[in-house]
C-alpha cells in the first residue's frame, strides 16, 4: 500500500532544535562523545544512544546515575569547549538555508540545548541564519526532555504552546515538545522511531505558506 502523505499543519508560531534539525553535526558529536566513553570506560556505541537532544550534563546523569552532578556539570564545560572548537564536519540539513530564509518573517525561535557559544559556532559554520529569538541551555533550568525550554520560547514569541509547532530530530526533544502540550515535525532519521506529528527526511520535503490571517501552514511534499 502506497504510504498517505500527512495533512498540513497549521500553526502561529514555530520552535526550531538546532543540532540534528537545522544543523547535522554527527560527525562532531560522535568524536566527542566517544573520547568522553573512552575516559569513562563505557561503551561508545551505547553512549551515543542516547547523547542526542540532552544537555550533556543530562546525558551523563543517565549514563552514570551514581556520579555526583557537580562532576557531571564540570565535565560538560570541558565537553562544550571541545565541541565549540571543533567544526570539522558541521554542515547544514537539506533544505535548511532555503526553510530559514522562507520563515525571515514568521514567528520563530531557536530552542536548543546548546549553549549560545556552541550555537553561534555551529549555525556559522553551516552558513546558517541566527534567529533572533532563542534560548539556549543557559535560559533553563532544566533540559530536554523537560519542557522548559518550549514553553520559553512560546513566551517569548507570545504564543500559546497549542498555537506553536516543534521540529526536533531525536527522542528527548521529541517528548518535550509533546510534553509542553505542541505539535511536533520529526526531522531525519532518529525522529521516525518516536511517532511524531509528521515525519520528514529533511528540510527540502516541507513547504512553508502565510496565510492573511498570520497563520502558517506547514506541508509534506510526496
Amino acid at each position: 500500500m502506497a504510504a498517505t502523505t500527512p495533512a498540513p499543519l497549521t500553526a502561529r508560531a514555530l520552535l526550531l532544535d538546532m543540532d540534528g534539525t537545522l544543523v547535522n553535526s554527527d560527525a562532531v558529536v560522535e568524536r566527542c562523545w566517544r573520547r568522553w566513553a573512552d575516559r569513562q570506560g563505557l561503551d561508545a556505541d551505547d553512549v551515543l544512544k542516547v547523547v542526542h537532544g540532552r544537555q550533556g550534563f543530562a546525558t551523563m546523569a543517565v549514563l552514570l546515575p551514581d556520579r555526583p552532578m557537580e562532576e557531571n556539570h564540570a565535565d560538560n564545560r570541558v565537553m562544550l569547549a571541545e565541541e565549540t572548537a571543533d567544526l570539522d564536519g558541521v554542515v547544514p540539513v537539506g533544505g535548511a538555508a532555503a526553510f530559514m530564509a522562507a520563515i525571515t518573517d514568521l514567528p520563530h525561535a531557536l530552542v536548543t540545548s546548546a549553549d549560545t557559544a556552541l550555537a553561534t559556532a555551529r549555525m556559522g559554520a553551516a552558513a546558517l541564519r541566527m534567529p533572533e529569538v532563542r534560548v539556549t541551555a543557559e535560559s533553563v533550568g532544566a533540559s530536554k526532555p523537560d519542557p522548559e525550554g518550549f514553553l520559553k520560547g512560546a513566551a517569548a514569541l507570545g504564543f500559546e504552546p497549542a498555537d506553536c509547532v516543534v521540529f526536533e530530530d531525536s527522542e528527548a526533544g521529541i517528548q518535550a515538545g509533546r510534553a509542553a502540550g505542541m505539535r511536533v515535525v520529526g526531522v531525519g532519521p532518529r525522529a521516525a522511531a518516536f511517532a511524531p506529528d509528521v515525519h520528514i527526511a529533511d528540510l527540502t520535503r516541507l513547504r512553508v505558506e502565510q496565510a492573511t490571517d498570520g497563520s502558517i501552514t506547514l506541508t509534506v511534499l510526496a
